[in-house]
């Protein structure tokens, strides 16, 4: 697992109206140091020109310098349209250093108008990145987004470029050359061509998908790491832009040895959203900078931002490699399962879960773990039942009736024996009392309850002391996943909630739900559409208070309506505020008894504890079963480093 970060500076860069050629836009920047400054290349877009037909927008190469990574300054053109083959427009550089050369190659207009034809890729040289030596057409066919890796292979130069790039679907392509000059020689792009498909790595996840290189490849113990530009639906309605990263065999470029399981970026920001050409995230480069420890060096990547500006995120590349390579050291920092699982299944003869035990709240006192669970007929009418454990996996005891079940209208049906009753608990301590948080189904529009019990009565098992639940969310707005933050911020309490396919906020100013309610939607997490957790999300369990920050689980469901888990740090100060936020999940179905079910592909916690030092959560799987995993809290807080 591991966070994206973008960066406090974003956009690095923007369109300037004071220069004509960048006015529209300045994006898809790709970066080189040389001389310990950063120089970053770009694609700059002027207005279009009233007086010059085609009326359309020219593109130029662009060059910013920076001592950093983020400042950058002394912009101008680099090089422009001056042959036939790139007269309409020069686009998207990719540069690499080899022996004294810089290689960049670019995108080159060739017509109008713009055809699978007169795209292709061309190259310029230069020696000192202020002038350009020489420029070539470089593919004879439709191709762009090339670049050379930064070292031979075997004493070739090589290179990735993608291939059919206007048409469908495209490919990325590994390609040698003997010698610089074959880079541009038509024979030898033409024989090569001949062979297209030995040429070709498995960058693409689905057939329909379409692909494009993004960044020159990098290399790192582990092999050539590539990021590269993964699109969804692509001549769709809907197309989403992500980010993807494959590792390259060192050896065998060819090879791929590691790779993202989908994309870890979409369009979210403004700057990404809305632009020339909206929501577009492309990664055009990267860098790896060292840091003061190997746990700090981190991969940069630079990217376009709807088509108008440069922007740049960044990934730890420790945590990146170890989640891509599935490596043994990785695989201790994850989330382990216990070899007993499941803990809890419904039991023969209990007519009250027989339809699925499943979804636990767990709370601990008196050095016992004490699980509530969600237990549902065969007619889907949900109550809660109890168990204990002493060492977080083994079950000790386990009640043969419920402790918990519907009393109000909110959550019963008097007319029905099927589909209604008390739903997904969350519990927190709060002074002397357990606040337990709940949906209250009713089969209409289900709602947020809550209901509590003092702790004494709790470990003496009254449960008739339960408190009459209160129904704290509007009717008519489906509301779930919802809890109490344990400790009050500015002498108010927060209630995380879910409304729709978000995560919500609130502030009460007393824990009296008899007098309180919930009535705004602060947003706090969102959907990221064409990721893992792209078409809803909700909390997991109860945040938990770290010195870095709250740590708050959620799961989150795809387009294939997969149910995984992912991380996020909420600020300690302003918890609607999240400070990191896991790119890919932290935990996901992978058993059998979590793949298959009920509802199949499903891990669903709804509860988080913390003993000495061990992250404990406890999940319904595929709305069957109770599983229990573990990871240490260090590991866990270390994929959320920012």
């Amino acid at each position: 697992m591991f966070t994206l970060n973008r960066s406090e500076h974003n956009p690095i860069l923007s369109p300037v109206d004071e220069h004509p050629w960048e006015a529209m836009a300045a994006f898809n920047g790709c970066p080189i140091v040389e001389n310990k400054k950063t120089y970053l290349l770009y694609r700059a877009m002027s207005e279009p020109d009233p007086l010059k037909e085609p009326h359309i927008s020219t593109s130029v190469i662009g060059i910013a310098t920076a001592d950093d990574d983020t400042h950058f300054d002394k912009r101008k053109v680099f090089f422009g349209p001056s042959e036939d083959y790139d007269k309409y427009g020069c686009e998207d550089p990719r540069v690499t250093k080899i022996d004294d050369t810089f290689y960049v190659f670019y995108t080159a207009l060739g017509g109008y108008p713009f055809s699978a034809d007169n795209i292709k890729v061309a190259v310029a040289l230069s020696t000192d990145l202020k002038t350009v030596k020489e420029k070539h057409l470089v593919t004879p066919f439709n191709a762009k987004a090339m670049a050379l890796f930064p070292e031979r292979m075997n004493g070739k130069l090589a290179a990735l470029v993608t291939v059919n790039t206007d048409r469908k679907p495209s490919d990325i392509c590994y390609i040698e050359f003997e010698k610089k000059e074959d880079i541009w020689s038509k024979e030898y792009w033409e024989k090569w061509a001949q062979d297209l498909d030995n040429h070709k790595i498995n960058f693409r996840r689905v057939d329909s998908d379409q692909v494009e290189l993004g960044a020159p490849p990098l290399k790192t113990e582990k092999g050539w790491l590539v990021v590269y530009s993964h699109i969804q639906d692509y001549g769709g309605s809907n197309p989403v832009f992500g980010v993807e990263i494959v590792l390259l065999d060192l050896l065998n470029p060819r090879r791929v040895v590691g790779r993202t399981k989908g994309p870890f970026m979409v369009p979210d920001t403004y700057y990404e959203r809305f632009g020339h050409v909206s929501n577009i995230v492309f990664p055009s480069g990267a860098l790896i900078k060292k840091g003061k420890s190997e746990s700090m060096t981190k991969l940069e990547i630079y990217y376009g931002g709807a088509d108008t500006h440069t922007a740049m995120a960044y990934i730890f590349l420790d945590n990146l490699l170890g989640n891509i390579t599935d490596s043994e050291e990785a695989k201790k920092t994850r989330f382990k399962r216990f070899i007993g699982n499941p803990i809890i299944s419904p039991r023969p003869g209990l007519l009250w879960e027989a339809g699925g035990t499943i979804n636990p709240a767990a709370v601990e006192l008196n050095n016992k773990t004490h699980i509530i669970y969600r237990a549902a007929t065969v007619t889907n009418v949900s109550v809660m039942g109890y168990a204990t454990s002493s060492d977080g996996f083994t079950i000790d005891e386990r009640l043969d009736k419920p402790i918990y079940f519907p009393r109000t209208e909110y959550e019963y049906r008097p007319d029905s024996n099927s589909n209604y009753g008390c739903e997904d608990p969350r519990i927190v301590v709060i002074g002397d009392k357990l606040y337990m948080t709940y949906t209250a189904y009713n089969g209409g529009t289900p709602r947020v309850a809550v209901s509590y019990i003092t702790i004494h009565d709790f470990l003496d098992r009254r449960w008739s002391a339960w408190s009459v639940p209160n129904v704290i969310t509007p009717p008519n707005i489906p509301n779930k996943d919802a809890t109490i933050l344990p400790e009050p911020v500015d002498g108010k309490y927060m209630i995380i909630h879910r409304i729709n396919e978000g995560i919500c906020a609130d502030f009460v100013n007393s824990l009296d739900f008899s007098k309180e309610e919930v009535n705004k939607c602060i947003e706090i997490l969102n959907p990221r559409p064409g990721m893992w957790d792209g078409v809803k999300v909700g909390i997991a369990g109860p945040p938990v208070k770290t010195k870095k920050g709250w740590l708050l689980l959620y799961h989150g469901i795809s387009r294939s309506k997969k149910y995984r888990v992912g991380a996020v740090l909420l600020d300690l100060e302003d918890p609607t505020v999240v400070k990191a936020r896991t790119a890919v999940p932290v935990f996901e179905p992978e058993e059998s008894y979590e793949r298959n079910g009920l509802i199949p592909n499903v891990v669903f916690p709804c509860s988080l504890i913390v003993r000495n030092g061990t992250v404990y959560i406890y999940y319904g799987a595929a709305d069957s079963v109770i599983g229990v995993a573990t990871i240490k809290l260090e590991d866990l807080l270390n994929k959320l480093r920012t």
